[in-house]
């Protein structure tokens, strides 16, 4: 599939092939939500917790009469309505069970981000970036001249290298090696834009089967 080369200087650009394998996959939308929800849980975990009432040290003694007082019933200080004891319905911590997702799935996912991002038109390759660029307004202006706003760049080590420092400070704008390219980021960024080395990459993780 032909798919617009983009150039940093803004000069003529080309038309570059890119495997029907990587951007027309068949869709699936739940696939692609449940790699999400996994991802999200591996990289926050639920750690905050409370004590409950069985978990407070302490004397479990009555402190008042059954009867007679003239008030309500109560058993130990350990209550979640009196203070210091213990919290009703709080936090547990990490309880629960995080699903796991076969890597061959996850990969098929990202591969059919990909092609959603090329069907929606938000999907843009850029050459990759051989000369250093320092200031911030050079890059701003590449992004101006192709209309690119609120953008994920996925980028080869080299590319990354060289546009890091004049791209990181750009609101909406997120750069990623493309050893950590992943759905959330080119689903949480309207456009996604690779170098054409990290495409390549791309292609070799999600379908040769020894990576």
């Amino acid at each position: 599939m032909k798919v617009k080369l983009l150039n940093i200087d803004n000069t003529k650009s080309e038309l570059v092939e890119v495997s029907d394998k990587l951007l027309k996959q068949k869709i699936n939308h739940k696939l692609i939500k449940s790699v999400v929800d996994w991802q999200l849980n591996h990289s926050k975990p639920r750690t905050a917790k409370t004590k409950q009432k069985n978990e407070i040290k302490g004397s479990t003694r009555k402190i008042v009469p059954q009867k007679g007082s003239g008030g309500a019933r109560h058993a130990s200080r350990k209550a979640p309505i009196f203070v210091g004891g213990g919290i009703a319905h709080g936090p547990k911590g990490a309880v629960y069970k995080l699903k796991k997702i076969n890597k061959k799935v996850r990969k098929i996912a990202l591969a059919q981000t990909l092609t959603k991002k090329n069907i929606d038109k938000n999907l843009y390759i850029l050459s990759d970036v051989k000369k250093k660029i320092k200031k911030t307004k050079e890059f701003n202006k590449f992004l101006v001249t192709n209309k690119l706003k609120n953008v994920v760049i996925i980028s080869d080590k080299i590319s990354l290298e060289n546009i890091y420092t004049s791209a990181r400070n750009i609101k909406d704008l997120k750069v990623i090696n493309e050893a950590g390219a992943n759905i959330y980021d080119m689903l949480k960024y309207k456009n996604v834009l690779l170098t054409l080395s990290s495409i390549k990459s791309l292609e070799k993780r999600i379908f040769d089967e020894k990576s």
